[in-house]
């Protein structure tokens, strides 16, 4: 079965993340204030989004997914200037306060995990393996904490609605404002611990084909603008 359509269909997802109030936010050029903040200080990044629009602590911040972001001009990690950057993100981005727990959406195991320590990467990441009406796909969770992959090994068995991890702080996070960086990819191929979460336009198809909308999973309603 078409893996979108199986992941519609289904009739229920543990929650990955506890949602109180939340807003959809918006990192594309449209967004004016971007043009003005130092998007390479984390510490005035991680103030504009948690002070500025996510009230304080009041609100969850989600979104993101197939946006063209202009957020990863702050780092190399994303395409030197001379080639072409990636800038559509693949995954829904999740932003909460460091700690906030995270837990599997349904059952899997676990199929790899990393320190991607690079500025603007991962930081730690885990991926689980899941199989659902013969249709294997992956689910993965980036910005963790570092802690949470002590313990972890391949194959370890993760149950639907367990707390595995938790969202990490800035530096350790890949040095973001802590969020939750969540996406369904259909067919790992060789990676491990790692996948792209942000293509290139010229690539934009290929990607969200191979990367669904996480909000099938999540299924937070789209009309709180």
């Amino acid at each position: 079965m078409n893996l979108p359509l199986l992941l519609q269909s289904y009739a229920f997802f543990a929650p990955v993340v506890p949602l109180k109030p939340y807003r959809w936010l918006d990192f594309t050029a449209s967004n004016a204030d971007l043009t003005t903040l130092d998007l390479t200080d984390t510490t005035a990044f991680n103030s504009y989004v948690f002070d500025r629009l996510l009230a304080g602590g009041r609100y969850v911040g989600v979104g993101g997914y197939n946006e063209h972001r202009v957020i990863y001009s702050r780092s190399a990690h994303f395409g030197k200037l001379e080639e072409e950057p990636r800038c559509i993100h693949l995954g829904v981005d999740v932003w909460d306060e460091a700690g906030t727990p995270v837990s599997a959406p349904l059952a899997g195991k676990v199929h790899s995990f990393a320190f991607n320590d690079n500025f603007g990467d991962y930081g730690p990441a885990i991926i689980l393996e899941h199989e659902l009406e013969g249709v294997r796909f992956y689910t993965l969770y980036g910005h963790l904490t570092l802690a949470s992959l002590g313990g972890l090994y391949e194959g370890k068995a993760i149950a639907a609605g367990e707390v595995f991890t938790a969202i990490g702080p800035y530096p350790e996070n890949g040095h973001w404002p802590p969020h939750l960086h969540f996406q369904i990819i259909a067919d790992m191929g060789t990676y491990k611990g790692d996948h792209p979460g942000v293509c290139t336009l010229q690539d934009r198809e290929k990607y969200l084909a191979l990367c669904p909308d996480p909000n099938l999973i999540l299924r937070v309603p789209i009309s709180n603008q």
